[in-house]
Protein backbone atom coordinates (compact mmCIF):
# COMPACT_ATOMS: atom_id res chain seq x y z
CA UNK A 1 0.00 0.00 0.00
CA UNK A 2 1.14 3.28 -0.46
CA UNK A 3 -0.22 7.15 -0.14
CA UNK A 4 -0.88 9.43 -3.12
CA UNK A 5 -0.19 12.78 -2.78
CA UNK A 6 -0.84 15.60 -5.04
CA UNK A 7 0.61 19.70 -5.06
CA UNK A 8 -0.32 22.23 -6.74
CA UNK A 9 -1.32 20.09 -9.80
CA UNK A 10 -3.12 21.75 -13.05
CA UNK A 11 -4.16 20.24 -15.78
CA UNK A 12 -4.48 22.53 -19.18
CA UNK A 13 -5.85 21.59 -22.32
CA UNK A 14 -4.50 23.38 -25.27
CA UNK A 15 -7.67 25.19 -27.57
CA UNK A 16 -6.93 27.25 -30.73
CA UNK A 17 -8.64 30.10 -28.60
CA UNK A 18 -8.18 30.59 -24.93
CA UNK A 19 -6.75 27.04 -23.23
CA UNK A 20 -9.45 25.15 -20.91
CA UNK A 21 -8.20 24.33 -17.36
CA UNK A 22 -9.18 21.53 -16.50
CA UNK A 23 -7.74 21.54 -12.76
CA UNK A 24 -6.56 24.17 -11.07
CA UNK A 25 -3.83 23.97 -8.10
CA UNK A 26 -5.25 20.74 -6.64
CA UNK A 27 -3.58 19.87 -3.32
CA UNK A 28 -4.52 16.43 -1.90
CA UNK A 29 -2.79 14.12 0.41
CA UNK A 30 -4.40 10.48 0.11
CA UNK A 31 -3.45 8.52 3.69
CA UNK A 32 -1.70 4.61 3.44
CA UNK A 33 -5.22 2.78 3.19
CA UNK A 34 -7.82 5.61 3.78
CA UNK A 35 -10.71 5.55 0.74
CA UNK A 36 -10.92 9.36 -0.08
CA UNK A 37 -14.35 9.64 -2.82
CA UNK A 38 -14.02 12.44 -5.93
CA UNK A 39 -17.87 13.85 -6.30
CA UNK A 40 -19.07 16.83 -8.18
CA UNK A 41 -20.97 17.37 -10.89
CA UNK A 42 -19.86 16.38 -14.98
CA UNK A 43 -17.36 18.48 -15.82
CA UNK A 44 -15.84 19.65 -12.66
CA UNK A 45 -12.39 17.82 -13.26
CA UNK A 46 -12.94 14.74 -10.95
CA UNK A 47 -12.19 12.36 -13.94
CA UNK A 48 -9.32 14.42 -15.12
CA UNK A 49 -7.61 14.15 -11.86
CA UNK A 50 -8.09 10.01 -11.48
CA UNK A 51 -6.43 9.55 -14.90
CA UNK A 52 -3.87 12.15 -13.74
CA UNK A 53 -3.29 9.77 -11.07
CA UNK A 54 -3.17 6.79 -13.10
CA UNK A 55 -0.51 8.29 -15.52
CA UNK A 56 -3.37 7.85 -18.39
CA UNK A 57 -3.49 11.89 -18.76
CA UNK A 58 -0.28 14.24 -18.51
CA UNK A 59 0.31 16.47 -15.36
CA UNK A 60 1.04 20.17 -16.96
CA UNK A 61 2.00 21.31 -13.64
CA UNK A 62 3.11 20.30 -10.31
CA UNK A 63 3.99 17.36 -8.70
CA UNK A 64 2.36 14.11 -8.16
CA UNK A 65 3.66 11.41 -5.44
CA UNK A 66 2.89 7.82 -5.02
CA UNK A 67 4.42 6.43 -1.75
CA UNK A 68 7.88 8.38 -1.89
CA UNK A 69 8.15 7.84 -5.42
CA UNK A 70 7.58 11.48 -8.10
CA UNK A 71 5.70 9.65 -10.98
CA UNK A 72 4.94 12.41 -12.76
CA UNK A 73 6.73 10.82 -16.13
CA UNK A 74 6.39 7.44 -15.04
CA UNK A 75 4.49 5.69 -17.64
CA UNK A 76 0.74 4.02 -16.33
CA UNK A 77 1.93 0.51 -16.53
CA UNK A 78 5.08 1.14 -14.12
CA UNK A 79 2.84 3.19 -11.64
CA UNK A 80 1.86 -0.20 -9.45
CA UNK A 81 -2.07 1.00 -9.58
CA UNK A 82 -4.98 -0.94 -10.93
CA UNK A 83 -7.66 1.15 -12.05
CA UNK A 84 -11.95 -0.03 -12.58
CA UNK A 85 -13.34 1.66 -15.24
CA UNK A 86 -17.01 2.92 -15.79
CA UNK A 87 -17.70 0.53 -19.01
CA UNK A 88 -15.97 -2.46 -17.43
CA UNK A 89 -13.17 -2.90 -20.05
CA UNK A 90 -13.60 -6.93 -20.54
CA UNK A 91 -12.54 -8.74 -23.20
CA UNK A 92 -15.67 -9.93 -24.95
CA UNK A 93 -13.74 -13.26 -26.11
CA UNK A 94 -12.12 -14.21 -22.95
CA UNK A 95 -13.73 -16.37 -20.27
CA UNK A 96 -13.81 -14.95 -16.99
CA UNK A 97 -10.99 -16.86 -15.51
CA UNK A 98 -8.72 -15.54 -18.75
CA UNK A 99 -9.71 -12.00 -17.91
CA UNK A 100 -9.20 -12.01 -14.39
CA UNK A 101 -5.96 -13.55 -15.38
CA UNK A 102 -4.79 -11.73 -18.27
CA UNK A 103 -2.98 -8.45 -16.41
CA UNK A 104 -0.44 -11.10 -14.40
CA UNK A 105 -0.14 -13.24 -17.51
CA UNK A 106 1.15 -10.24 -19.45
CA UNK A 107 3.29 -9.63 -16.56
CA UNK A 108 4.22 -13.29 -16.65
CA UNK A 109 3.49 -14.08 -13.14
CA UNK A 110 4.33 -17.98 -12.62
CA UNK A 111 1.19 -20.27 -13.60
CA UNK A 112 0.66 -21.55 -9.97
CA UNK A 113 1.07 -17.91 -8.77
CA UNK A 114 -1.64 -16.72 -11.31
CA UNK A 115 -4.27 -19.40 -10.37
CA UNK A 116 -4.17 -18.86 -6.36
CA UNK A 117 -4.40 -15.29 -7.34
CA UNK A 118 -7.46 -15.68 -9.65
CA UNK A 119 -9.20 -18.23 -7.50
CA UNK A 120 -8.26 -16.24 -4.31
CA UNK A 121 -10.41 -12.84 -5.80
CA UNK A 122 -13.06 -15.09 -7.64
CA UNK A 123 -13.63 -16.48 -3.91
CA UNK A 124 -14.13 -13.19 -2.41
CA UNK A 125 -16.35 -11.58 -5.07
CA UNK A 126 -18.64 -14.57 -5.84
CA UNK A 127 -17.02 -15.75 -9.18
CA UNK A 128 -15.87 -19.28 -8.32
CA UNK A 129 -18.88 -20.92 -10.67
CA UNK A 130 -18.54 -18.24 -13.46
CA UNK A 131 -14.98 -19.12 -14.39
CA UNK A 132 -15.75 -20.78 -17.50
CA UNK A 133 -18.28 -17.85 -18.61
CA UNK A 134 -17.70 -15.05 -21.46
CA UNK A 135 -18.93 -11.58 -20.13
CA UNK A 136 -21.86 -11.74 -22.53
CA UNK A 137 -23.30 -14.61 -20.35
CA UNK A 138 -23.16 -12.24 -17.41
CA UNK A 139 -25.30 -9.69 -15.81
CA UNK A 140 -24.34 -6.49 -15.02
CA UNK A 141 -23.36 -6.95 -11.36
CA UNK A 142 -21.60 -9.98 -12.28
CA UNK A 143 -19.36 -8.07 -14.97
CA UNK A 144 -18.54 -5.86 -12.27
CA UNK A 145 -17.16 -7.96 -10.44
CA UNK A 146 -14.86 -9.39 -12.57
CA UNK A 147 -13.73 -5.79 -13.29
CA UNK A 148 -12.96 -5.66 -9.13
CA UNK A 149 -11.60 -8.89 -9.06
CA UNK A 150 -9.04 -8.10 -12.50
CA UNK A 151 -7.55 -5.02 -10.60
CA UNK A 152 -7.31 -7.15 -7.41
CA UNK A 153 -5.13 -10.15 -8.32
CA UNK A 154 -2.62 -7.72 -9.11
CA UNK A 155 -2.16 -6.53 -5.42
CA UNK A 156 -1.50 -3.07 -6.55
CA UNK A 157 -0.68 -0.18 -4.26
CA UNK A 158 -3.42 2.08 -4.88
CA UNK A 159 -7.04 1.20 -6.12
CA UNK A 160 -8.63 3.65 -8.66
CA UNK A 161 -12.27 3.86 -9.15
CA UNK A 162 -13.59 6.12 -12.03
CA UNK A 163 -17.54 5.84 -11.74
CA UNK A 164 -17.58 1.91 -11.76
CA UNK A 165 -21.30 1.84 -10.42
CA UNK A 166 -22.95 4.31 -12.89
CA UNK A 167 -24.12 1.74 -15.40
CA UNK A 168 -25.95 -0.70 -12.88
CA UNK A 169 -29.86 -0.07 -12.17
CA UNK A 170 -30.83 1.01 -8.47
CA UNK A 171 -31.13 -1.69 -6.91
CA UNK A 172 -27.61 -3.14 -8.28
CA UNK A 173 -25.74 -0.07 -7.35
CA UNK A 174 -27.43 -0.43 -3.30
CA UNK A 175 -25.97 -3.99 -3.77
CA UNK A 176 -22.45 -3.28 -5.45
CA UNK A 177 -22.01 -0.53 -3.00
CA UNK A 178 -21.87 -2.64 -0.12
CA UNK A 179 -19.77 -5.31 -1.54
CA UNK A 180 -17.09 -2.37 -2.50
CA UNK A 181 -17.29 -1.68 0.89
CA UNK A 182 -17.04 -4.99 2.29
CA UNK A 183 -14.26 -5.32 0.11
CA UNK A 184 -12.32 -2.33 1.39
CA UNK A 185 -12.36 -3.36 4.83
CA UNK A 186 -10.89 -7.22 3.50
CA UNK A 187 -7.79 -5.56 1.46
CA UNK A 188 -6.89 -2.48 2.83
CA UNK A 189 -5.80 -0.58 -0.39
CA UNK A 190 -5.52 3.17 -0.79
CA UNK A 191 -8.11 4.13 -3.23
CA UNK A 192 -9.39 7.03 -4.94
CA UNK A 193 -12.97 6.68 -5.88
CA UNK A 194 -14.54 9.21 -8.21
CA UNK A 195 -18.46 9.36 -8.76
CA UNK A 196 -20.90 12.22 -9.14
CA UNK A 197 -23.45 10.16 -6.90
CA UNK A 198 -23.42 12.20 -3.67
CA UNK A 199 -25.14 8.77 -1.84
CA UNK A 200 -22.17 6.84 -2.95
CA UNK A 201 -19.51 9.55 -1.59
CA UNK A 202 -21.27 9.40 1.44
CA UNK A 203 -21.15 5.71 2.21
CA UNK A 204 -18.09 4.92 0.90
CA UNK A 205 -15.35 7.79 1.84
CA UNK A 206 -13.48 7.91 4.60
CA UNK A 207 -13.56 11.60 3.45
CA UNK A 208 -14.94 13.32 0.56
CA UNK A 209 -13.20 15.82 -1.78
CA UNK A 210 -16.18 17.96 -3.51
CA UNK A 211 -15.30 19.74 -6.79
CA UNK A 212 -16.76 22.26 -9.08
CA UNK A 213 -15.15 23.63 -12.15
CA UNK A 214 -11.72 22.23 -11.72
CA UNK A 215 -11.13 23.51 -8.15
CA UNK A 216 -11.19 21.56 -4.31
CA UNK A 217 -14.38 23.02 -2.29
CA UNK A 218 -14.05 21.11 0.85
CA UNK A 219 -12.04 17.97 1.43
CA UNK A 220 -13.26 16.75 5.26
CA UNK A 221 -15.44 13.22 6.64
CA UNK A 222 -18.74 12.91 5.18
CA UNK A 223 -20.45 13.76 8.47
CA UNK A 224 -18.66 16.66 8.30
CA UNK A 225 -19.40 18.07 4.99
CA UNK A 226 -22.84 17.39 5.58
CA UNK A 227 -23.12 18.95 9.14
CA UNK A 228 -20.86 21.88 7.96
CA UNK A 229 -21.06 22.70 4.57
CA UNK A 230 -18.00 25.26 3.00
CA UNK A 231 -20.32 26.75 0.50
CA UNK A 232 -23.81 27.05 -0.89
CA UNK A 233 -22.67 24.68 -3.39
CA UNK A 234 -21.72 22.15 -1.20
CA UNK A 235 -24.65 22.30 1.46
CA UNK A 236 -27.29 21.65 -2.24
CA UNK A 237 -24.49 19.29 -3.68
CA UNK A 238 -24.50 17.20 -0.62
CA UNK A 239 -27.61 15.72 0.79
CA UNK A 240 -30.69 14.53 -0.73
CA UNK A 241 -33.47 16.86 -1.08
CA UNK A 242 -30.77 19.58 -0.94
CA UNK A 243 -30.77 22.14 2.04
CA UNK A 244 -33.14 24.74 1.69
CA UNK A 245 -31.36 28.49 0.65
CA UNK A 246 -33.25 31.52 1.51
CA UNK A 247 -31.27 34.92 0.77
CA UNK A 248 -32.50 37.40 2.94
CA UNK A 249 -31.37 39.47 6.15
CA UNK A 250 -30.98 40.18 9.85
CA UNK A 251 -34.11 41.83 11.34
CA UNK A 252 -34.51 43.14 15.17
CA UNK A 253 -36.46 39.84 15.78
CA UNK A 254 -34.75 37.47 13.85
CA UNK A 255 -33.75 36.34 9.31
CA UNK A 256 -36.51 37.86 7.18
CA UNK A 257 -36.09 36.59 3.66
CA UNK A 258 -35.40 39.13 0.33
CA UNK A 259 -39.00 39.76 -0.43
CA UNK A 260 -40.19 40.36 3.07
CA UNK A 261 -42.47 37.43 2.82
CA UNK A 262 -40.78 35.02 5.11
CA UNK A 263 -39.44 35.23 8.14
CA UNK A 264 -37.74 33.25 11.37
CA UNK A 265 -37.35 33.68 14.82
CA UNK A 266 -33.68 32.57 13.75
CA UNK A 267 -30.90 35.14 14.75
CA UNK A 268 -27.40 35.33 12.46
CA UNK A 269 -24.14 35.38 14.47
CA UNK A 270 -22.55 38.73 14.79
CA UNK A 271 -19.75 38.51 12.90
CA UNK A 272 -21.91 37.80 9.40
CA UNK A 273 -22.17 40.71 7.03
CA UNK A 274 -25.05 40.95 5.11
CA UNK A 275 -26.59 39.94 2.47
CA UNK A 276 -26.77 37.19 3.97
CA UNK A 277 -28.41 33.35 3.11
CA UNK A 278 -30.20 31.18 5.43
CA UNK A 279 -29.09 27.69 5.31
CA UNK A 280 -31.81 24.73 6.29
CA UNK A 281 -31.69 20.93 6.37
CA UNK A 282 -34.98 19.35 5.14
CA UNK A 283 -34.92 17.54 8.34
CA UNK A 284 -34.11 20.47 10.43
CA UNK A 285 -37.60 21.85 9.98
CA UNK A 286 -40.35 20.93 11.69
CA UNK A 287 -43.91 21.56 10.95
CA UNK A 288 -47.16 21.85 13.46
CA UNK A 289 -50.32 23.46 13.76
CA UNK A 290 -50.49 26.89 12.28
CA UNK A 291 -49.55 29.45 15.07
CA UNK A 292 -46.78 27.49 16.01
CA UNK A 293 -44.47 29.07 13.68
CA UNK A 294 -44.13 30.84 10.37
CA UNK A 295 -47.00 30.24 8.07
CA UNK A 296 -46.85 28.07 5.10
CA UNK A 297 -49.04 26.01 2.68
CA UNK A 298 -48.26 22.49 1.72
CA UNK A 299 -48.27 22.30 -1.64
CA UNK A 300 -46.93 18.57 -2.74
CA UNK A 301 -46.93 15.83 -0.26
CA UNK A 302 -44.60 12.80 -1.44
CA UNK A 303 -44.67 9.72 0.74
CA UNK A 304 -41.59 7.28 0.80
CA UNK A 305 -42.50 4.96 3.55
CA UNK A 306 -40.45 5.62 6.70
CA UNK A 307 -40.46 9.25 5.97
CA UNK A 308 -42.11 11.83 4.06
CA UNK A 309 -41.39 14.99 1.73
CA UNK A 310 -43.42 17.61 1.88
CA UNK A 311 -42.72 21.08 0.06
CA UNK A 312 -44.36 24.12 1.84
CA UNK A 313 -44.54 27.63 0.41
CA UNK A 314 -44.08 30.66 2.61
CA UNK A 315 -44.85 33.61 0.72
CA UNK A 316 -42.57 33.69 -2.62
CA UNK A 317 -40.28 30.69 -0.62
CA UNK A 318 -40.14 27.11 -1.51
CA UNK A 319 -39.18 24.95 1.12
CA UNK A 320 -39.03 21.09 1.41
CA UNK A 321 -39.25 19.28 5.09
CA UNK A 322 -38.19 15.86 5.96
CA UNK A 323 -40.65 14.18 8.26
CA UNK A 324 -40.80 10.52 9.95
CA UNK A 325 -43.41 8.55 8.67
CA UNK A 326 -46.96 9.30 6.81
CA UNK A 327 -47.84 12.79 7.43
CA UNK A 328 -50.62 14.02 8.01
CA UNK A 329 -50.71 17.27 6.13
CA UNK A 330 -52.72 17.15 2.93
CA UNK A 331 -52.06 19.85 -0.24
CA UNK A 332 -53.62 23.47 0.29
CA UNK A 333 -53.53 23.23 3.81
CA UNK A 334 -51.42 25.80 6.06
CA UNK A 335 -48.64 24.10 8.75
CA UNK A 336 -46.83 26.04 11.09
CA UNK A 337 -43.21 26.24 10.60
CA UNK A 338 -40.37 26.50 13.33
CA UNK A 339 -36.79 25.34 13.29
CA UNK A 340 -34.10 25.24 16.51
CA UNK A 341 -32.05 27.84 16.29
CA UNK A 342 -28.49 25.27 16.13
CA UNK A 343 -29.62 23.39 13.32
CA UNK A 344 -29.48 26.85 10.78
CA UNK A 345 -26.31 27.47 8.46
CA UNK A 346 -25.54 31.23 7.82
CA UNK A 347 -23.60 31.74 4.55
CA UNK A 348 -22.54 35.52 3.37
CA UNK A 349 -22.56 37.27 -0.44
CA UNK A 350 -19.92 35.08 -1.46
CA UNK A 351 -21.54 31.83 -1.13
CA UNK A 352 -19.14 30.73 2.15
CA UNK A 353 -19.85 30.07 5.31
CA UNK A 354 -20.43 32.77 7.65
CA UNK A 355 -21.41 31.94 10.79
CA UNK A 356 -17.89 31.53 12.70
CA UNK A 357 -17.56 27.45 12.90
CA UNK A 358 -14.73 25.92 11.68
CA UNK A 359 -15.03 23.83 8.80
Amino acid sequence: MATVTLEGVRKIYPDRGQPYVAVHQLDLAVADGEFVVLVGPSGCGKSTTLRMIAGLESITEGTLRIGDRVVNDVPARDRDIAMVFQNYALYPHMTVYQNLAFALTLRKQPKGEIERRVKEAAELLGLGDLLDRRPRQLSGGQRQRVALGRAIVRHPQVFLFDEPLSNLDAKLRVQMRREIAALRRRLGTTTVYVTHDQVEAMTLGDRIVVMKDGRVLQVDRPSVIYQRPADTFVATFIGSPPMNLIPGGATVDGFESERGDFRLPVRPPAQAQPPLTLGIRPEALQLGPTGTGTSAEVQLVEPLGSETLVTLAAGTTTLVARVEGTAAWTIGHRVGLSVEPGQVHWFGADGRRSDGRTV
